[in-house]
């Protein structure tokens, strides 16, 4: 399974023919998406209006979704602890999609360079 970070989403939403837009439709097809909640609330966060809000939950709520627990959050906190250690800042909604890709043993597709700095981090990368 792949989760896709909020970067990817906004490429997918905004762009008519981009390489996010086309790789996001594959995944989807072959059912290998997951939604966490903190990418669903950043997306959502970033909305113009009510309907674009209404029209992106109808799309996003029917995905298979990742529930986080305490020890998603414990990992989370470890996680942030152990870059802070190294001289790495990295937030906190980052490191929950890190923690949850790493629980649930899932590949994580980004364009956020913080990723590549996690370590035991699978990133998806899609096909050329």
């Amino acid at each position: 399974m792949v989760i896709i970070d909020t970067s990817v989403w906004i490429a997918f939403f905004k762009s008519g023919h981009s390489p996010e837009k086309s790789s996001v439709t594959h995944l989807l097809d072959e059912d290998r998406v997951i939604l966490l909640g903190v990418v669903l609330s950043e997306l959502i966060q970033g909305t113009k209006s009510n309907q674009d809000r209404q029209e992106l939950q109808e799309t996003l709520i029917a995905l298979p979704y990742l529930e986080i627990t305490p020890h998603s959050w414990l990992l989370t906190g470890e996680m942030g602890a152990a870059l802070r250690e190294e001289g790495i800042t990295v937030g906190i909604p980052d490191l929950i999609v890190a923690a949850l890709a790493q629980e649930y043993d899932c590949q994580v597709y980004t364009l956020d360079s913080d990723f590549q700095r996690m370590p035991k981090l699978s990133l998806y990368s899609p096909p050329t």
